[in-house]
């Protein structure tokens, strides 16, 4: 969307579906003086101030921003419904082989459009059942404007398939548009069924709309079934019937599959046509004006048809029968001409179109980039425009229209609904797949999108992580893991914290929290997250501090399974090669005292001569300022412990090793 200067405002009010307006205030907006600018975003506005100034006597009120559109549809639990399955298509459609000609794949085109349709019909009908069972009229009234939505919707994509991705042919074009018109215009069977189960069909008040309404749509077989319940009362008239059965029954219908060419079919369909018309030059029917008003449509008689507005409905049904009667062979490139002389005809003079009605005239003028344009300028979301046009776009139908910003049409739309996709709490996933399948700018906006979803619990955490993993998305997970190894430090989650933290690769991170389980431990005395420490692995390269950490627990481990030896030879390797932190040399210490009471030498000569090397390495070095004379006083009767468990250990094992050496 374009950004636009507003004026002077200092109240961002959004009237919200449902609720009352809101105002908020917009700190220090028309404070300078300026215009302030807005840009759309995916869910909500964004409101500045910019650098152009007002214009004219300043405001003595604060005018106002109001948001007025915000996409309800996403937030629809049926609609959901719809984003879900058609999902599922747009995925399948993606797999479809590049290289089959397009001309090989067009009954799977069809097939998807089809599937496309199904879904839309099904949202379409649960909506309906819901705005009649609900008891609350607001409701009830949303539910009817999202069925009037999907109505447009299904028939404008009906009428894309039959002209674009089915492409029918000269003959094969009117029974698919028969078939469109029939399939939107199906108020025609419940009258019908209302009529023929009365007590008495021929006296019914609708009985002849019902004929005529047959006629229109060119079910001749159903009218004329229809139409035997008058003839039956009408003894004196029966030849009459007899005669616009006859009639009825002898209309040609062109047949794709048959043998009969079109030249042929032309040739038997306008011989019927002057049938007709002699039956009405000779007056045949003027004993019942109802016969003759339909002998009159069969021979498509434009005044007699237009009469029949009521029961048409809609100038595209007028287009279509007009065609029947006058046109049947017509050709895809002709449909323009006709289109656009029915609604002007059907609308008249002063009634001026509809969008929908703008919209099936590009259509039928073949102009498809138009269709896409006024239905994104039309639809309340970009799910429909989104769809078709990657149908279309399969259907290799736009190849010719790249938009002047570097990315085609198709991947537009696409990026812009599964943009749109991305501020739902749960739809966010299905946006993935969109983004995958737009090759020049979806991993751009997927990075940036898969940033901005809230990672409220680790399970949602791990689905985006494993997203960005999947695509190799390095820098969206050191973030993610780095926000959660943040979040579980702040909630004293230690375990969760490192093991975030050696996902992330962070080094100083992973530094900081093996600091933490240090500190835990000479706390309480005992390590946690056990299960993680005991299986760090290569991991624990990651940082000396976590080398450090993983090893000391290694020697735990040991001392507790009594392998004493090993025990004491990691113990002073994590002293000698300056692995464990000054700090913590005393407690490694404290730690040897049971190793060197044991009633067996463990510690060797020379390795005794080390311990004691780093026992007076520590005493050599900085006293803490901070200390109390108790802490003094503790770390003395440590230090006079340990000189003599080591002078000990050292005299057992010098007897030890020359009682070996002799």
């Amino acid at each position: 969307m374009k950004n636009e200067p507003l004026p002077e405002s200092l109240d961002c009010q959004d009237i919200c579906p449902g609720n009352d307006i809101m105002s908020k205030l917009i700190p220090g907006a028309g404070f300078h003086q300026k215009h302030l600018g807005f840009e759309w975003g995916p869910g909500d506005l964004l409101v500045y101030e910019t650098n152009y100034k007002l214009q004219g006597p300043r405001s003595a009120s604060s005018p106002s921003v109001h948001v007025v559109r915000r996409d309800e549809d996403i937030c629809s639990p049926i609609l959901r419904k719809l984003f879900n399955e058609s999902h599922l298509i747009f995925v399948g459609l993606q797999k479809i082989k590049e290289d089959v000609p397009s001309k090989n794949k067009k009954s799977q085109f069809v097939s998807i459009s089809k599937n496309y349709r199904s879904v839309i019909r099904a949202c379409m009908e649960e909506l309906q059942q819901n705005a009649v069972s609900t008891q609350e009229g607001s409701l009830a009234s949303q539910y009817g404007d999202q069925v009037s939505i999907l109505l447009a919707i299904e028939l404008i994509w009906n009428l894309c398939e039959v002209l674009f991705i089915d492409a029918a042919p000269a003959g094969s074009l009117l029974l698919h548009l028969l078939d469109w018109v029939r399939l939107h215009k199906s108020d025609v069977d419940t009258r019908a069924r209302e009529v023929l189960q009365s007590d008495s069909p021929a006296q019914h008040q609708s009985y002849w709309d019902v004929v005529i309404s047959l006629v229109l749509q060119g079910r001749t077989d159903e009218a004329r079934q229809v139409l035997s319940k008058q003839a039956s009362l009408r003894a004196e008239s029966s030849s009459v019937f007899k005669r616009m059965d006859v009639l009825l029954q002898n209309m040609p219908i062109f047949n794709p599959a048959g043998t009969q060419t079109l030249t042929e079919f032309d040739v038997k369909w306008r011989h019927w046509h002057e049938e007709c018309d002699r039956c009405l030059q000779d007056n045949t029917f003027a004993s019942n004006r109802h016969l003759e008003t339909i002998c009159k449509i069969l021979v498509g008689d434009e005044d007699t048809l237009l009469e029949q507005r009521e029961l048409l409905s809609t100038w595209y049904h007028f287009l279509v029968t007009r065609l029947l009667f006058t046109h049947p062979t017509i050709k895809p490139p002709d449909l323009h001409y006709y289109a656009q002389s029915s609604m002007n005809m059907f609308l008249g003079p002063r009634a001026s179109p509809e969008p929908l009605d703008i919209i099936l005239l590009s259509a039928f003028e073949f102009d498809l980039h138009q269709v896409i344009k006024d239905c994104s300028i039309a639809l309340n979301n970009w799910w429909f425009v989104a769809h078709l046009t990657d149908l279309l776009d399969h259907c290799k139908l736009l190849q010719s229209h790249n938009l002047h910003f570097g990315s085609n049409l198709r991947e537009f739309l696409v990026l812009e609904y599964a943009s749109g996709l991305f501020t739902h709490h749960s739809l966010w996933q299905l946006a993935v797949d969109y983004f995958d399948h737009c090759p020049e700018f979806g991993r751009v906006y997927l990075e940036l999108q898969i940033e901005r979803v809230p990672l409220d619990t680790e399970r949602k955490a791990i689905k985006v992580l494993r997203i960005c993993e999947d695509r190799q998305m390095s820098e969206q997970v050191r973030s993610i893991c780095k926000i959660m190894a943040k979040r579980a430090l702040r909630n004293n989650r230690l375990g969760s914290a490192l093991s975030w933290s050696i996902r992330a690769k962070d080094a100083a991170f992973a530094t900081l929290i093996s600091e933490r389980f240090l500190q835990d431990y000479s706390n309480k005395g005992f390590f946690t997250d056990l299960d993680l420490l005991d299986n760090l692995g290569p991991a624990m390269l990651l940082s000396d501090r976590l080398t450090f950490l993983g090893k000391y627990r290694e020697f735990h481990r040991l001392y507790g399974e009594k392998r004493f030896s090993e025990a004491a030879r990691l113990l002073l390797s994590l002293m000698t090669a300056k692995i464990a932190p000054r700090s913590l040399w005393m407690t490694l210490l404290t730690d040897a005292l049971p190793l060197l009471e044991q009633k067996e030498v463990i510690f060797s000569v020379d390795q005794t001569y080390e311990l004691m090397s780093c026992l007076e390495e520590l005493n050599l070095g900085t006293k803490d300022s901070n200390q109390t004379d108790q802490d003094e006083d503790i770390e003395s009767t440590k230090t006079e412990l340990l000189r003599l468990a080591l002078a000990r250990n050292l005299a057992m094992a010098i007897v030890k090793e020359g009682t070996i050496e002799t």
